[in-house]
């Protein structure tokens, strides 16, 4: 029998235009809009906890390290992710063009499409079994009492409970067959479950491997940073509203073409389209927070959390940790990944300054997602040169080149990292260096306190970070006070 003949027929549709999930705003401009809302509306969420010196125990860094350490204002953050979000809407507007309006009615044909994918599946049961010597049509006759939707399977898709007669077919005594509940059932979770399931997941590869390999090569190639990428860099300590602030031409081709590509290889629909695009923001504002959050769900889902992607904003990271906003394969797999564990005092002395220990589950878990003791072990591939390309590094004296990372690969990875800031000129520099030491050596000299001198210190549960804050001396780029608000000055 033909594998194609004698099959269902498949049910008639009628198309509806498919209404504004939001009235009167239509979906593809909601599609535009959602994105920037919730940018704004998370960042403002975790700008408000920061006014407040809400959860301080979870900071992965100080107010006075914003203050102090990032080379740009507030203002001019803002200004610059305003510009790639008009950017942004401006190309979500010309692809929304090349998209079909949206229709709803053909659910139940296409479910029924799905069905006969399975009953032609079916049709190859009898002649697999055979190959392990059953004998499908044998098994179906003792089946057929009890269990006749099981039997109608080992028969190839054979029903004869299920043929509907007409008057034309009752002379002939054959029927028009149908489809089994169980084949409607699971075309149903295909099409409604697996199929969207698959292409959320094709969007997600396409988006971390375009922002990977393209991210990587910012960092790489000394024109594209100092020239695009190191804007983004200005930003030492990440905060949630600057996750955003890029130079516009990287903006366009890391964020937003990237995401567009992979939004039409994935085959979305608008709405499709419309979960994608928020997520997607809402995962990029969250992995530059500045918060290791225990009781946020997008800080366990993955590796790739505020704390991994914290790494790759400091002076000795900065080469390593590529991977965004989704999954870390490509860096595990192309052995980017830092390896240097939690060099940094400065995560420790975030959680003592509130008089915590940051531990989740009862246990305590690295911020860095990372083991010291794969330094040594590691291939240091791609960074086996840095040592030798790092020019300007060995000028720096080595007091200005804490924290010391282990040696093996983190060595090799801090190096180029380092370099990498002595190469941008203009925001960054031996001064970035500097300021990285000395907030080194104040926090290993706070953390060999002992721990009655840490519970009396000035560091309260309350004030603990004003305590802080009124301890730190001017910036040594001539900035001081204005932790939290918006500070105009550079």
């Amino acid at each position: 029998m033909d594998g194609f003949s004698n099959l269902p027929p498949l049910p008639e549709y009628h198309l509806t235009p498919l209404p504004s999930l939001l009235p009167p705003i239509p979906d593809k401009l909601l599609t535009l809009l959602l994105p920037i809302f919730a940018y704004w509306g998370l960042s403002m969420f975790f700008h408000w906890i920061d006014t407040k010196d809400y959860f301080p125990q979870y900071r992965l860094h100080t107010p006075a390290e914003v203050s102090k350490r990032n080379k740009v204002s507030r203002w001019e953050v803002i200004r610059d992710v305003l510009i790639q979000q008009v950017v942004q809407t401006a190309v979500g507007w010309v692809l929304g063009m090349t998209e079909p309006d949206d229709f709803f009615g053909k659910e139940q044909y296409d479910v029924a499409v799905w069905a006969r994918r399975i009953r032609i599946a079916e049709r190859s049961v009898p002649g697999l079994l055979a190959t392990v010597g059953l004998d499908a049509r044998g098994l179906a006759k003792n089946l057929g009492a009890s269990h006749p939707m099981l039997a109608g399977a080992l028969q190839g898709g054979q029903y004869p409970s299920l043929e509907k007669l007409s008057a034309v077919d009752s002379a002939s005594k054959s029927g028009t067959p149908g489809f089994a509940g169980w084949e409607l059932m699971l075309a149903s979770a295909i099409y409604w479950v697996l199929v969207p399931a698959l292409q959320f997941g094709l969007a997600i590869l396409v988006v971390d491997t375009w922002q990977y390999f393209l991210h990587r090569a910012m960092h790489m190639n000394k024109w594209l940073y100092t020239t695009f990428h190191s804007r983004h860099h200005r930003l030492y300590v990440p905060y949630a509203y600057g996750a955003l602030y890029n130079h516009p031409f990287e903006g366009f081709l890391l964020d937003t073409l990237g995401a567009s590509i992979a939004y039409k290889l994935a085959g979305m629909n608008t709405r499709q389209g419309m979960v994608f695009f928020t997520g997607s923001t809402i995962k990029t504002v969250d992995d530059h927070c500045g918060y290791a959050l225990p009781w946020d769900p997008l800080q366990h889902i993955t590796s790739n959390n505020a704390g991994y992607h914290d790494v790759h904003h400091q002076s000795w990271g900065i080469k390593t940790n590529f991977s965004q906003p989704f999954f870390t394969f490509w860096d595990r797999l192309l052995g980017t990944v830092w390896t240097g564990g939690d060099v940094s005092a400065r995560y420790e002395r975030s959680r003592l300054a509130a008089q915590k220990a940051f531990d989740v589950d009862n246990e305590k878990t690295t911020v860095t997602h990372s083991d010291p003791a794969d330094s040594a072990t590691q291939d240091p591939k791609p960074y086996e040169n840095e040592l030798r390309d790092a020019a300007d590094l060995p000028s720096i004296p080595i007091q200005n080149r804490q924290p010391q990372p282990p040696a093996g690969k983190a060595e090799l990875q801090a190096a180029g990292s380092r370099q990498q800031i002595l190469d941008d000129q203009k925001d960054g520099g031996p001064s970035v260096l500097a300021d990285e030491a000395y907030e080194e050596k104040e926090a290993r000299n706070f953390l060999r306190r002992s721990p009655r001198k840490r519970a009396t210190s000035t560091l309260s549960s309350k004030d603990g970070f004003k305590g802080l804050r009124d301890r730190v001396p001017t910036s040594m780029h001539g900035r001081a006070g204005g932790i939290i608000g918006v500070d105009g000055s550079r």
